[in-house]
């Protein structure tokens, strides 16, 4: 009886991963179809729509290359727009760069804040708070310190407020690296991550805004109770492309890439930023986080040829798991986000895919992260809460 029910256990595990290897095919399948759906489709551009913009660019510390990448918010082909920098410290190396770019580009609204007025336990919120105090368009554009554009990137990106209903704007962006920790955090982005919001549009549009660029309306902002309402929130890109979609509001993705630069030099930085995207992405969608595990196809068909003896049939599974995970990761890397890692290290995937997985389980029991030399504490209610050192000790007991 022993025997029967430990081989009936086998078989139950033996289907289990067969079904998860065979879902992630499919979804593969489909990530490809959602990457030529976004190729082949691009947002109505008004010739005529040029409405003012007010650019929030918030800034901690300094980024490699930082210099360029605000002077490409400087070169836009754009009739007006103002840039409002933001720093909470007065100390920030970023300030001595955001002064050089003033003095360089005279003819345009430049501006830098520099305030440390707390709404909330998410610091880069309250630097957008702090900007947008100083704000003179009705369209806001949110953009991370660590991204490069194009000249035309305004106009790609606000071209679809044309339509009154479209409250938001977000953008994919292709990752540019330098290092073996850098490439591999990058190849996560193109092939897992962006990949994933491809599947969401074209399933059923996005709800959510990526954090590299957010265009909004500011009569929208307001609606949705402004900054302050999502200032204690970690995924707070997610919350200003939710909260609007939920008010009734069109998000739109944008056919425009941008360049974001990835710095990450060390694995556990690596390791920390996977931790909290993850957390980011448990609780905004904890039902999406849960469905991740029928995208491990990588994971889960080399636990079927282990569990199986090293069978034929597992072995096919794993080979055509695994071509079409490569496939579909070089489709959206390379033909989308025209990503320069991923044509000459796809191979990276596959170990990206497993350290992916690892951190994914890791993270439905972990509430702990660091961000930007902070110690935080996830909610239930994914709000972010400092940890002091008498909590972290009623912690560790």
């Amino acid at each position: 009886m022993e025997i029967w029910d430990f081989d009936s256990l086998k078989t139950y595990i033996y289907l289990l991963l067969l079904l998860l290897s065979i879902s992630a095919i499919w979804f593969y399948a489909y990530g490809i179809y959602a990457a030529i759906a976004f190729l082949n489709h691009q947002n109505p551009i008004a010739p005529d729509f040029h409405p003012a913009i007010t650019i929030l660019k918030p800034i901690c510390g300094l980024d490699e290359q930082a210099y360029e990448n605000f002077a490409s918010f400087c070169r836009q082909d754009y009739p007006q727009y103002q840039i409002i920098f933001s720093v909470r410290d007065a100390n920030d190396p970023g300030i001595a760069v955001v002064r050089q770019i003033i003095q360089d580009f005279p003819e345009l609204d430049l501006q830098l804040v520099i305030s440390e007025h707390t709404i909330g336990n998410n610091f880069k919120v309250c630097n957008l708070a702090n900007a947008e105090s100083k704000a003179k368009y009705s369209i806001l554009l949110l953009a991370d310190s660590d991204v490069r554009v194009g000249p035309d990137y305004l106009r790609r990106v606000i071209g679809p407020m044309h339509d009154p209903d479209v409250g938001v704007v977000t953008c994919l962006y292709r990752p540019l690296t330098q290092g073996w920790v850098a490439n591999l955090e990058g190849i996560g982005i193109s092939t897992e991550y962006l990949a994933g919001v491809l599947v969401a549009n074209k399933l059923h549009k996005i709800e959510f805004a990526l954090g590299p660029t957010i265009a909004i309306r500011r009569t929208v902002l307001e609606a949705i109770g402004g900054f302050s309402a999502i200032a204690d929130y970690l995924a707070d890109d997610y919350q200003l492309g939710y909260l609007p979609a939920q008010a009734g509001y069109k998000v739109v993705l944008s056919d425009y890439v941008i360049d974001h630069a990835i710095a990450t030099n060390s694995f556990v930085d690596l390791i920390q930023r996977q931790i909290r995207w993850l957390l980011c992405t448990r609780v905004s969608r904890p039902w999406g986080y849960l469905g991740l595990i029928f995208t491990y196809g990588t994971f889960t068909s080399l636990l079927l040829l282990i569990t199986t003896g090293g069978s034929i049939f597992a072995w096919a599974i794993l080979v055509i798991t695994w071509m079409m995970r490569l496939f579909m990761g070089w489709f959206v890397a390379v033909k989308v986000l025209n990503d320069a890692v991923a044509k000459k290290l796809l191979w990276l995937i596959l170990i990206r895919d497993l350290i992916s997985f690892v951190l994914w389980y890791y993270c439905w029991v972990n509430n702990t992260f660091e961000w930007r030399g902070r110690q935080l504490k996830l909610t239930k209610e994914g709000k972010v809460m400092p940890i002091t050192a008498d909590a972290a000790k009623v912690m560790s007991i």
